[in-house]
């Protein structure tokens, strides 16, 4: 199994998170990664993307160009990743901000409320967990089995706090797909 994914939204929606704690969960789960963060030089507000690959076998390259799945966060962020998308590729869309619809065929979308959903939860920034949980099992690249754990090692301990409201979110997009 090799899965090509790209992430993008805009700075500030975790993405660049998100694709650190996409490729932690799978090297915890045995598997090989790339990662290869792209994100604009404003703090919040600019352009955010991560290139992230997870397979059981080698990575001759760490690029991701045409991607198996895309994740697109916000409007902006749709022409480029159904673009780029291979044929055929999964394609999902935080419905709560994009409301226009891809224009290409040949794809196969999925919508989750990433946003809305974490709002839900309490908070807007846990919408890149709840869009993980969307990717993982939209996808399959992640067994999510010992989440709670992972984030334990991945986390500060002065971040665990927040765990279990991220294992929430990550379920909470798990069960909206």
């Amino acid at each position: 199994m090799t899965e090509k994914s790209f992430f993008a939204g805009f700075g500030g929606q975790g993405i660049i998170s998100l694709g650190q704690i996409w490729v932690y969960c799978a090297m915890k789960e045995g598997k090989n990664v790339t990662f290869f963060p792209f994100y604009g030089a404003e703090k919040r507000g600019g352009i955010a993307r991560a290139g992230v690959i997870v397979s059981d076998g080698e990575i001759a390259s760490p690029l991701v160009t045409t991607p198996d799945s895309a994740l697109v966060m916000n409007s902006d962020s749709l022409p480029l990743c159904e673009g780029m998308l291979k044929d055929g590729g999964l394609l999902l869309v935080n419905s709560t901000l994009v409301k226009e619809s891809p224009k290409r065929n040949g794809l196969t979308i999925a919508k989750v409320e990433a946003s809305a959903l974490a709002e839900q939860l309490g908070n807007v920034r846990f919408a890149n967990m709840v869009a993980l949980g969307a990717m993982a099992k939209l996808t399959g690249a992640l067994a999510l089995t010992e989440i709670e754990g992972i984030l334990k090692n991945f986390f500060s301990p002065d971040k665990h706090k927040f765990i279990p409201k991220n294992v929430e979110a990550i379920r909470a997009g798990y069960n909206a797909v």
